[in-house]
């Protein structure tokens, strides 16, 4: 969004913690730090109810203490709008000091844990909550989903059945960059790769928090190093990590940090992904079916993989129960059945109509 808008008459300026503020200063963007209020992992990288129920008092105290931080950088910066990417602190800074504020969010109805989930009281409490965080997210002027419109959004459990601020909501299109590469660009990358046309390519790109991440990589990386009938790039996603590729073997790469995923997203044939938003948008935008595997527990990942399981673009694996067969005959499947292509190049033409960064820009500038 920033490089969309990066003149110079428009000032920018950032406010963020933990790894997100590392990546935002590297990109060379101003980047105020406040206190972090985030979930927590379990050691294999699962969604650990009982580490964020230990850290709900920190949370208690780090929420207002970020929200004096907002209002003292607000009000020196003095901006025309604030836009706060699913953040509560900015809206309630800005709402106190009367400035004009945009919400941009997929996530409204927490969702609990499979387990938690079989309890009848579970969906009272999913409710219940949905309404009072919609409750508070409705002080915003403005909400923007970016996600495509029912019946093809990917987190619908997670935003379609909140009423509190449904008046308000406006689904924009998925808010990742539009796509247009260099085919010069994408030639070095094969060639640096010795990418072999006559093999499939896969795109392994686990993002998500650094705790969630390496377990997950380092179980698919044992599994594939044993094969040889796919070409893999893993890319491991550490903001600041090294960016030249090293070779495990005949047949894949790994990246501590990616310069080329555009281009890598371009030329494979298929991805393994978590079942974050962002990473599923990015390659419906980019028309590549792909292999979701959730982390562990968490209820919208796992519930943004069921809704791609339906839509017929992607197939979902449990992440504890992933071994050698399972993954090599899921993406043996979603390889040769081009019924997964055929699926997903009909909505990367629904999403390629629809342009969430510049729907997003146009509200910004309409501020100005």
């Amino acid at each position: 969004m920033a490089e969309t808008l990066n003149k110079p008459s428009i000032q920018i300026l950032f406010s963020s913690f933990g790894e997100a503020s590392f990546y935002i200063k590297g990109q060379g963007y101003a980047c105020n730090i406040v206190p972090p209020v985030e979930f927590h992992w379990g050691k294999n990288g699962e969604f650990s109810v009982k580490n964020n129920i230990g850290k709900i008092p920190q949370w208690l105290v780090n929420l207002p203490w970020q929200v004096n931080r907002e209002l003292g950088y607000i009000k020196k910066f003095n901006p025309h709008v604030v836009v706060s990417d699913s953040r509560l602190s900015p809206l309630v800074a800005s709402n106190i000091l009367e400035i004009p504020r945009i919400l941009v969010i997929n996530q409204i109805k927490l969702l609990l844990t499979p387990r938690l989930r079989e309890f009848r009281a579970a969906k009272i409490f999913e409710t219940c909550n949905a309404e009072l965080m919609g409750g508070m997210w409705n002080i915003a002027d403005k909400i923007l989903i970016p996600d495509l419109p029912p019946p093809y959004t990917i987190s619908e459990e997670t935003i379609n059945s909140v009423k509190s601020i449904k008046n308000k909501m406006n689904y924009i299109g998925f808010a990742t960059p539009s796509i247009e590469l260099d085919q010069t660009s994408i030639l070095k990358v094969r060639e640096q790769l010795k990418i072999n046309n006559t093999k499939p390519v896969i795109f392994v790109h686990i993002s998500g928090p650094k705790d969630t991440r390496l377990p997950i990589i380092t179980a698919l990386v044992e599994i594939l190093k044993n094969q040889s009938s796919f070409q893999i790039i893993i890319s491991e996603g550490k903001a600041n990590g090294n960016i030249e590729p090293k070779k495990i073997n005949e047949n894949i790469w790994y990246y501590e940090w990616c310069p080329y995923r555009d281009e890598i997203f371009s030329i494979s044939d298929i991805l393994v992904i978590r079942g974050g938003h962002t990473a599923i948008s990015q390659a419906i935008r980019f028309g590549k079916p792909f292999v979701s595997i959730p982390i562990d527990n968490h209820g919208e990942q796992l519930s943004n993989a069921d809704k791609i399981e339906r839509l017929g673009i992607g197939r979902k694996i449990n992440s504890k129960s992933i071994d050698a067969d399972i993954l090599i005959n899921t993406l043996s499947e979603l390889i040769y059945d081009i019924r997964y292509k055929k699926e997903m190049d009909k909505l990367a033409k629904i999403s390629n109509k629809l342009n969430g960064i510049e729907n997003i820009k146009n509200l910004i500038l309409s501020y100005s």
